[in-house]
Order: structure tokens, then sequence, then C-alpha cells
């Protein structure tokens, strides 16, 4: 059954009513039949442009600090040992609070990846994570990526007053930064945080906090000093929510639409948004049209009908990556395809199998020094082919 998608208010129907957008009564040429292609993409990019300026939003946030990562309680420690076995990543400390436990990870200056339970049962993002391969881990996700931001108080006023709405009414003000963090969205099941820091940047303590006394010991293997910062992380969503997502997160940030590669083949289509700084990558994938069955809509779409819209994967910028891809070989890490590209094309790159305790996925991904893009279109095929195992 064709989709019709309202370039208004951005939501898709099967049907209309009169002709007009069930949703905001909007009528042709507002309300379409969907397809997706870059052009009206394109054609918001000076809108969002503009009212970045119009609002004040240019230059108040900046690159991503942190990512949350909810587990299940009992998975908990378990994910922080796996992520010290396989990524650069070092243990700093665990602490808790009335609302989570949490353990910091950090690597130089790599986005630090803090690994979180929650203490109360009380979830937001639970809905999101109700999907027949997911619904076992009811409380698992990469949940909330987290930017800086040098004056939260005037980003959350800008932002309310555009109709953002945020997980609480007020700002967390605690003794080495003020945060705060959005609802989850609709289209991605992400959240994005805003922190502004008044004290030791990167430090997490509150006046709440109590040490729980976690020594974890990462690996002393050779290999791992190879792993490197988070350079990239990849969300699905479904076909129809990709113009939206992107949109929302450009709307949100002050990140901008890069490039996207299409994948025919295998109905898909890889969207990377940059800071202008570039550090940092935020990728969303998608199908190219909706989903049908497992067997008629490609790897993409048949993984959100499996899981739910989510991040697949974490990618780790990685030095001498033929002998580390071996040596996590050797140390029982699982791939779900070998090492793709070649130095004639710029890049090297491959997946893990997806972690049980977090059913993210790993990538370890190497460019030549002089290759000056960020994906080629050979790689992506073969890595969204290999995700079809999952």
């Amino acid at each position: 059954m064709k989709k019709l998608v309202c370039s208004k208010c951005r939501k898709v129907y099967e049907s209309t009513k009169n002709g007009r957008c069930p949703s905001c009564g909007a009528s042709t040429p507002h309300v379409y039949e969907f397809k997706n292609s870059d052009d009206y993409l394109k054609n918001e990019i000076p809108r969002i442009l503009e009212e970045r300026e119009k609002f004040g939003l240019n230059g108040l946030v900046g690159g991503m600090e942190c990512v949350i990562i909810n587990t299940e309680p009992s998975k908990q420690q378990d994910t922080v040992n796996e992520l010290l076995r396989y990524t650069g990543h070092e243990f700093i400390e665990a602490f808790q609070d009335e609302v989570y436990l949490t353990c910091i990870l950090k690597n130089g200056e790599s986005t630090d990846l803090l690994v979180r339970s929650r203490v109360r049962n009380e979830n937001p993002f639970r809905e999101f994570n109700e999907f027949p391969k997911s619904k076992h881990l009811p409380n698992t996700r990469l949940e909330t990526f987290v930017f800086q931001t040098r004056d939260i108080e005037k980003y959350v006023k800008i932002q309310k007053n555009r109709g953002v709405k945020f997980l609480t009414e007020s700002i967390l003000h605690a003794t080495h930064y003020s945060f705060i963090q959005t609802v989850p969205s609709r289209f991605t099941g992400n959240s994005l945080g805003f922190i502004q820091w008044r004290g030791e940047r990167g430090n997490y303590v509150t006046s709440e906090s109590q040490s729980l006394g976690w020594k974890m010991n990462k690996p002393k293997s050779e290999y791992l000093k190879h792993i490197k910062e988070l350079d990239h992380t990849a969300t699905r969503v479904r076909a129809e929510d990709r113009d939206p997502a992107i949109i929302e997160f450009m709307e949100l940030t002050n990140y901008n639409f890069n490039f996207a590669i299409y994948v025919r083949t295998f109905n898909s289509i890889t969207n990377v948004a940059r800071l202008s700084d570039g550090g940092f990558a935020m990728v969303f994938t998608s199908g190219i049209s909706p989903y049908i069955s497992d067997e008629e809509s490609g790897p993409t779409e048949k993984f959100i009908h499996n899981y739910g819209p989510r991040v697949h994967h974490m990618a780790f910028r990685t030095e001498n990556i033929e002998d580390t891809y071996s040596s996590l070989k050797e140390d029982g890490m699982d791939f779900i395809i070998e090492l793709v590209g070649s130095p004639e094309e710029g890049l090297k790159q491959t997946f893990t199998g997806a972690s049980e305790h977090t059913l993210l996925v790993n990538e370890y991904i190497y460019r030549y020094g002089d290759f000056k893009g960020f994906f080629t279109k050979s790689n992506v095929s073969l890595l969204t082919e290999a995700t079809d195992k999952q």
C-alpha cells in the first residue's frame, strides 16, 4: 500500500481525509506520495539555518561529550567488562544516586561512555524497546547523546518556546555541570542531552553520588591501544521517518546534513550529519521505501521491524586495523563480516556481532591518510548486506 506524506507536519499516512492531511489539514501540494530522495531535505536546510540565526541558536551547541547506554541491572557490569575488553575506553569510577547506577568510561579525547542501570522501574524509553528481538531487554539501549552547550539557560528557553519537550521541567544543576535532556524522539527513540560544564569538565559526580566501590580492570591486551575515539554512531530509522529524524536533529543541534549514500539493492540509505569542524558524526540509516516484509524490504527495514528504531552500532577509529581485527578475533570477538575496503578505496571497516548485553554492534574503521571522504558506497553496501545476519 502506498504511503502519503505531509510536508507541513511531517506525518505519514496510508490515506487522506478528503484529500487533506488527517493531522494538520494541509492539502496538495503539501500532501504527496511518499518517496525518499534528498530533495525535501535540501529544500529544508535553508529554513533550518535561517531559524538557527533568527532564534540565536548558532554556536550554542558544540560537539558531543558523552553517550549514555542503559542496561538491565543484571547486565551492567558485564557491559562494562565487554567495553573494556573490546574498546580503548578505560573504567574511571562507578557511583549511585537516587535514579541511576552509573559507570564512567573514558579514552583520551574521545566521547565518554556512561553505562547505567535504573534504580527505579520508571523508564521513558521502554516503549521503544518492545519489539520482537529487543523486548527481552526492555530497559536496554543507547538512549542519549549528550552535547556541550555554552549557555544552557538560553538554549532551553529558546527550544521550549519552539515547542521542544524535555524530560524534566527544569535544568539539573550539579556540582560540576548543568544538564537537561529531551524526551525520546518518536522518530529515533533517542534523546539528546545538553550539558554546560561549570566545574571540572568530565566529572559527572553530583553531591548525591555515592561511590559503589567497584574495581573493574582493563585487560592488558596490546592491541587495545590501537582502538581510538568514537568516530560515529548509526541510528536505524523507518523509511518514512528519515527526513523528520534528520531535520529534528539539525533543529536541536548545530549539525548539518552532509550527504547520503543510496544502496538500492538492499533498500537502504545511509545519511551523515556533521559539525562544520568535523569530529563525531551522526549517521541515520533508513529504508528507501517502507517495510513490507523481512524478505522484500532489505536488512535495514528488517532490523527496524525486529528491534525498533534504535542505535545499531558504535564505530571506533582504529589504527593498525588488520592486526587489531585479527587480535579481536583471537580474543573471542565475533564478526558478521570480514574487513572490507582497501588502501586504494581509502578506508577499511568491519562489523562485530551484536552484544548480548546491549544489542549494539561495534564497528572498527580506519581511513588512510589521503582519503578525503567519510564512507565509500562499496563498503556501505557490503556492511548493509552483513546486517541481514542479525
